[in-house]
């Protein structure tokens, strides 16, 4: 019998190091680690909003005072109304349609004015203090017309950095320079009913874009040819 319980219990050193092993045996890691679930989630532990990932941010930098026009495409956001996000494009009638207030004219706004329009449209019936940002997502199409004596005439569409105009001398290299035979310093300008008269040569002279004339949208400019 004695030999029996000496096979039966451990010796003491045995007992001692089973004991001192037993707390850093392998840690099981929690199920959410495991399936890798708190990946994607943000510092604080809440899960990310799958109405996060769809938020608007293609939005691009209007100049500073920029004013909303027909064809201009919008973003509009309602922080915390995901249902109310939107993407619309200023139609002719200078509106734009939108959830719960319909068609709302925003041209001839800035992008804060149009901001405060709509906070006051949704917070009158709607909303409890919504908070309502507008962003430009693509400026509409602005074109300008180079015709006569350079090497490339036609339709051009502004530079997506300056919508609303550029410098005669650059308008003059998007179309490809003066030909040989150009006479820069007769060149007319048509913007809507009234022809302006420009000398290209004397604005190069004074340095060119710092003192130069500015093509707006619409603008047909023509290139005078020399006379021998």
């Amino acid at each position: 019998m004695s030999m029996m319980v000496a096979l039966l219990i451990p010796p003491a050193s045995a007992q001692s190091t089973n004991a001192s092993q037993a707390p850093s045996s392998p840690t099981v890691a929690p199920v959410s680690s495991m399936l890798n679930l708190d990946a994607g989630r943000p510092a604080g532990g809440a899960a990310a909003s799958p109405a996060a990932t769809t938020a608007i941010t293609t939005g691009i930098t209007a100049p500073s005072g920029y004013q909303l026009s027909v064809d201009d495409q919008i973003g509009v956001e309602v922080f915390g109304e995901d249902d109310l996000r939107t993407a619309a494009r200023i139609n002719a009638e200078g509106a734009v349609s939108l959830p719960l207030l319909g068609s709302v004219k925003l041209s001839g706004l800035t992008l804060n004015q149009a901001a405060a329009r709509l906070t006051e449209l949704y917070g009158r019936d709607y909303l409890v203090n919504p908070k309502v940002n507008v962003m430009l997502i693509n400026y509409a199409k602005r074109r300008f017309t180079v015709l006569g004596q350079v090497n490339r005439p036609g339709s051009y569409e502004m530079p997506e950095g300056s919508p609303s105009g550029i410098d005669l001398l650059e308008a003059i290299a998007i179309a490809g320079g003066y030909t040989r035979i150009a006479a820069p310093e007769r060149i007319s300008v048509k913007r809507r009913d009234q022809v302006v008269r420009v000398d290209a040569k004397k604005i190069a002279r004074r340095g060119g874009s710092e003192s130069g004339f500015r093509v707006e949208p619409g603008d047909t400019i023509t290139v005078g040819e020399s006379i021998f």
